[in-house]
C-alpha cells in the first residue's frame, strides 16, 4: 500500500545505538548500514530479509529493522518488529517506543483525510516537547483551517515554539481563528519585535483577531490597550463579550474582577458563561456564592462553566452544592460536575455512580463525556478513574476510545504503558495516534535522543 508522501519522518540523532562506539560488536552487516545511511529503506529491509534466523533476531538488528519501516511509513509493521524485540529484552527499550508512537501520528499528518491530519496534531499536542515544534511548523500550511488552528495551538504551548519564524506567517491566514491564535501566541513569546505585526492585528476586520491583538499588546507592555479591551467587553455583540472577557481571564488580570461580576447576569449564556469561568481562573473566592447560582441557570452550558470555574476556585467550599447537581437532568452538566469534583480530590465514592451510569449509557456522547470528566482526576482518585477508563479504551465506538485513551495520558503514570502499547494495535487510525500521543506524554524523555526531521522515501 502506497502512503501519501510524508515530508517529515524522525531519525534519530543517535542513530542505531547499538552498534555506537562502546556498544560492543554490531549483528548489523556494514553494507546494510550503508544502505541506511544512503536512505534506501527498501533495499535495507531486503537485505534484513535474507539474513539468518539469529542474526535477524538479533537486538540491533531488530532495531535498525524497526527504524527503517518507520522511515518507509510503516509504523504498525514497525510495532510488531518491536514487539519482537521486546520480547526478548524482556523491558522496553524507551527510546524506541517513542520513535514507534511518533510514528504513528507522522503517518497521518499527510493524510488525505482532515479528520486524521486533525488527530495526528491533536496528539503532537500531547508530547509536551520542543521535538514537535517542526511538525507544528509544517502544520502552518495545511490546507484546513482547522487542522492550522490546532498547529498555531502547539507552537504556542512552549516558549520556543511561540519564538518559531514560522509563527508569524499565521497573521496573515485566510481563517480569523488561526490569526487570532497566532496573535495570542506572540504575545506570550515576549518578544517586543513583534509589537508592529501584533499592533497591525489590532485593526483587523475581524473582532477576534483584535481582542487578541489588544490582550498580546498588555503582555507585550502597551497598558493603553487594555482600554480597548475593555471596550470590547461592552461590545453589543455577545460573543465579542465573551471573548473579550476569556481575553482577559488569560491576562490573569485582576482589573477584570467587576467587569465579569457584573456580568454574571447577562442575558446572553455565552457571556454568563464566560464571566464565571473568568472569574474561577482569576480564583476570586468572594463571589463563589454567585458562581454557585449558576448551578441552576436555565441553560445547560452555563451550568457546566459555574461548575469548572467553581473547580478552579478549589476549596471545600462549593462541593456541597456540586454535588446536587450529580442529579442534573442534562448528562453533559453531570459529567461537568462529576468532573469538578474530581478535579477538587473528592474520593472517587462521591461521584462513582454518576461516572458509571454516564459510561454505560446507550449514547456514545455520554461516554465521552465520562471519560473527558475522568481526564479531571487528581492524584487521590487517579487509579479509580483509570481502571473506568480502562474500560472505556475499549469501547466498541472509536469517539469514546479516543476520548478515554487521551484522559489516561494526562492522568497516567508508566504503570499505564501496556495498556496503551495494546492500543496501538486499534482498528482505527486516529484512536492509534491517540494511544500514541498518551504514550509520549508519559514516556520519559531523558536521555533520549534528540529526534530530527528530515524528508523521506515513499513506500512504492
Amino acid at each position: 500500500m502506497s502512503y501519501p508522501s510524508p515530508q517529515i519522518q524522525i531519525v534519530c540523532a543517535l542513530l542505531l545505538a547499538a552498534f555506537s562506539l562502546g556498544a560492543g560488536p554490531s549483528s548489523v552487516p556494514a553494507e546494510v548500514r550503508t544502505l541506511y545511511e544512503q536512505r534506501d529503506y527498501q533495499k535495507v529491509i531486503d537485505s534484513l530479509s535474507r539474513l539468518d534466523h539469529d542474526t535477524q533476531a538479533a537486538p540491533d538488528v531488530r532495531r535498525l529493522k524497526v527504524r527503517t519501516l518507520l522511515k518507509l511509513g510503516k509504523p504498525q509493521e514497525a510495532l510488531t518488529e518491536y514487539e519482537q524485540l521486546e520480547a526478548g529484552l524482556r523491558h522496553d527499550d524507551i527510546l524506541l517506543l517513542r520513535e514507534v508512537s511518533l510514528g504513528f501520528i507522522l503517518v497521518l499528518v499527510k493524510d488525505m483525510r482532515e479528520q486524521m491530519r486533525g488527530a495526528a496534531y491533536t496528539a503532537l499536542k500531547e508530547i509536551d516537547s520542543e521535538e514537535a515544534i517542526p511538525y507544528f511548523e509544517d502544520g502552518l500550511s495545511d490546507g484546513s483551517g482547522a487542522v492550522r488552528v490546532l498547529a498555531v495551538e502547539g507552537l504556542g504551548r512552549s516558549d520556543k515554539g511561540r519564538k518559531s519564524k514560522k509563527l508569524p506567517t499565521a497573521l496573515e491566514d485566510q481563517a480569523g481563528i488561526v490569526k487570532a491564535r497566532a496573535v495570542k501566541a506572540l504575545g506570550k513569546s515576549g518578544d517586543r519585535s513583534m509589537l508592529p505585526l501584533i499592533e497591525q492585528a489590532a485593526k483587523d476586520d475581524l473582532a477576534t483577531v483584535r481582542i487578541a491583538a489588544f490582550g498580546a499588546l498588555i503582555r507585550l507592555g502597551r497598558e493603553k490597550a487594555w482600554e480597548d479591551l475593555r471596550k470590547a467587553a461592552d461590545a453589543p455583540n455577545p460573543e465579542d463579550r465573551a471573548e473579550a472577557l476569556r481575553t482577559m481571564a488569560d491576562l490573569k488580570d485582576q482589573r477584570a474582577v467587576p467587569v465579569m461580576e457584573a456580568l454574571l447576569t447577562y442575558s446572553q449564556p455565552s457571556v454568563r458563561a464566560a464571566a464565571a469561568r473568568g472569574l474561577g481562573h482569576l480564583q476570586r473566592n468572594e463571589v463563589r456564592e454567585h458562581i454557585e447560582k449558576l448551578l441552576d441557570d436555565p441553560v445547560a452550558p452555563v451550568r457546566e462553566s459555574a461548575a469548572a470555574a467553581l473547580a478552579d476556585l478549589g476549596g471545600k467550599e462549593s462541593i456541597a452544592a456540586l454535588k446536587h447537581k450529580l442529579e442534573d437532568g442534562v448528562f453533559t452538566v453531570r459529567a461537568a460536575v462529576a468532573a469538578a469534583l474530581l478535579q477538587l480530590g473528592q474520593p472517587f465514592d462521591a461521584m462513582g455512580p454518576t461516572i458509571m451510569a454516564l459510561a454505560q449509557h446507550n449514547d456514545p456522547a455520554s461516554r465521552s463525556a465520562a471519560a473527558f470528566a475522568l481526564g479531571k482526576a487528581s492524584k487521590g482518585n487517579r487509579q479509580a478513574a483509570a481502571t473506568v477508563l480502562s474500560g472505556l479504551a475499549a469501547d466498541p465506538l472509536p469517539g469514546p476510545r479516543i476520548v478515554a485513551l487521551r484522559s489516561l495520558g494526562h492522568i497516567g503514570d508508566q504503570g499505564i504503558v501496556p495498556e496503551l502499547k495494546v492500543a496501538l494495535h486499534d482498528q482505527n487510525e486516529a484512536a492509534r495516534a491517540t494511544a500514541a500521543g498518551a504514550l509520549l506524554h508519559i514516556l520519559p524523555v531523558k536521555g533520549a535522543a534528540v529526534a530530527k526531521r528530515q524528508p523521506v522515501d515513499s513506500p512504492r
